[in-house]
């Protein structure tokens, strides 16, 4: 049987329950957690931030040729900050798993989860953002393309949510079968 010391100077057998908590519940698993969960909303928040941004500025202008559509075509900005609620959801629920002592597993997938979100967020904004530009320029010039960009702007914004659902269903996994850190 192996003997590894500790800086106290005890001896412990690594096939004791405190060293296999030890390897599987490291005092820095906590971080990656929470780099997940800062992840996920600083990234869709970027993205919904560049595509507003991208949006408005179309929005503004074709609101000097055709100010009865300003309203309607306010719909890309309204798509992209939906992208920062996507983020919000998933910071909202690591958070809430978010311990001091936690398996190094639980930490990873909270990670993975939190880039999945905020990736696919920030992907979709920029997509949004340029997708608006160009709709809102072309739809108040032809008002019939207007319903061939929203239908394009729903494409551009369930990139967005295939990155919630895979982040719900990292999460989710997170909390099933893992070791429980007593130490």
């Amino acid at each position: 049987m192996m003997q590894e010391q500790f800086p106290t100077g005890a001896f412990v057998a690594m096939d004791d329950p405190a060293m296999i908590n030890h390897e599987r519940c490291p005092v820095y698993s906590s971080f990656f957690g929470a780099m997940g969960c800062s992840a996920a909303i600083i990234f869709t928040v970027l993205g919904a931030s560049y595509g507003t941004a991208k949006s408005s500025g179309a929005i503004f202008s074709s609101g000097i040729i055709r100010p009865d559509r300003l309203m309607q075509n306010t719909l890309c900005a309204v798509m992209a900050q939906i992208l920062a609620i996507y983020g919000l959801v998933a910071a909202v629920i690591i958070s809430g798993d978010l311990t001091e002592k936690m398996p190094l597993h639980q930490g990873f997938l909270q990670f993975g989860a939190g880039i999945s979100v905020g990736l696919c967020g920030m992907a979709a904004g920029f997509s949004i953002g340029i997708i608006g530009d160009a709709g809102v320029r072309a739809s108040t010039q032809q008002p019939r393309l207007y319903v061939g960009m929203v239908l394009i702007l729903i494409f551009a914004e369930v990139l967005g949510l295939y990155g919630v659902i895979v982040s719900i269903l990292m999460l989710t996994k997170s909390r099933q079968n893992v070791t429980e850190c007593t130490f």
